[in-house]
């Protein structure tokens, strides 16, 4: 199959797209590199240099590719950022999903035609009352960010219903892993490993108490090769149900870096939730996928990949 795979110059999107070339499919990738980095694009995938704000560039691409699928991952998942300044978010996260979904429905084509796209799990069902949670659970967005992934789900709905083609929307818990940016705003476990190799002293916002689902980059771009075969118009959770705290997560990460020392304290920042884990029953029972990557494992491969860097 021909696959468009948006924001596939970044971290997660990037290990996506490298699983669906090793399964023999043609892979376009879309990314203005605002996120991603040429370093992580496939040399095997097609490259556009392209914002999806911006319609007109979408179709022309769309036209001329004509893909079967559409891997949608381009996004600005930062949630302090949102709260800052929540414009570039919603344009980005709601406005450029919509040129997608437009262009897909235009010009997407082929027995096989699906929208899969990238939502969050870890956001979207704000302080749940009972973790973990599943996807009947209310939508309770406490930050721009998550309220863009909310209207982008809508919109997804609204779109594939409208151009016929059928879609299928992954809720992720907090993807790590190598390639994920250790300068940017989310991301604890790159952030810290890359201060720690530093010898800096991380910060942990809160009193350490806060919990948070990691789930490892690579069974996240394998729930999205089954994605390809498996299931349409659904809403699937993907993560480990296991809540981990900032505090456990620092210690996890100081041992595998050989860090002795402690983190700073600051307060908690505007936006984000206090606890969450993702049960994921729905993508064993529709998928087959369960994660298989340790956090230690995870954490070490992480470790790895930055010193080879």
């Amino acid at each position: 199959m021909k696959i468009i795979v948006t924001g596939g110059a970044g971290f997660i999107a990037s290990h996506i797209a490298d699983e669906y070339i090793k399964k023999g499919h043609k892979v376009v990738v879309i990314d203005n590199l605002w996120n991603g980095f040429r370093k992580n694009l496939n040399p095997k995938a097609k490259f556009y240099k392209a914002d999806i704000r911006d319609l007109a560039q979408m179709e022309k691409i769309f036209k001329k590719e004509r893909p079967e699928v559409v891997n949608h991952h381009a996004a600005i998942a930062q949630v302090v950022l949102s709260v800052r300044d929540p414009i570039p978010t919603l344009t980005t996260n709601v406005l450029g999903t919509v040129n997608v979904l437009t262009a897909f429905g235009k010009y997407g084509k082929g027995p096989h035609r699906k929208f899969i796209y990238a939502s969050t799990g870890g956001a979207m069902y704000g302080n749940p009352k009972k973790i973990p949670v599943n996807e009947s659970a209310p939508q309770e967005p406490l930050s721009p960010y998550a309220l863009s992934k909310q209207m982008a789900e809508e919109a997804v709905l609204f779109y594939a219903k409208t151009y016929n083609f059928p879609y299928f929307i992954f809720r992720y818990a907090n993807v790590f892993g190598p390639r994920q940016n250790e300068k940017g705003e989310a991301g604890i476990v790159a952030i810290f490993m890359g201060l720690l190799k530093h010898n800096k002293q991380p910060t942990i916002f809160g009193d350490g108490s806060k919990t948070r689902d990691y789930v490892y980059v690579g069974d996240v771009a394998h729930a999205n090769v089954l994605a390809l075969a498996k299931g349409k118009n659904v809403r699937v959770n993907i993560g480990t149900g296991i809540e981990m705290s900032d505090r456990e997560i620092f210690e996890a990460i100081a041992r595998a870096a050989h860090y002795a020392g402690a983190p700073r304290y600051a307060p908690f920042r505007p936006g984000e939730i206090m606890h969450i884990s993702i049960d994921a029953g729905r993508a064993r029972r529709l998928l087959g996928w369960r994660p298989t990557v340790t956090l230690a494992r995870g954490i070490q491969n992480v470790a790895d990949s930055m010193r080879r860097s």
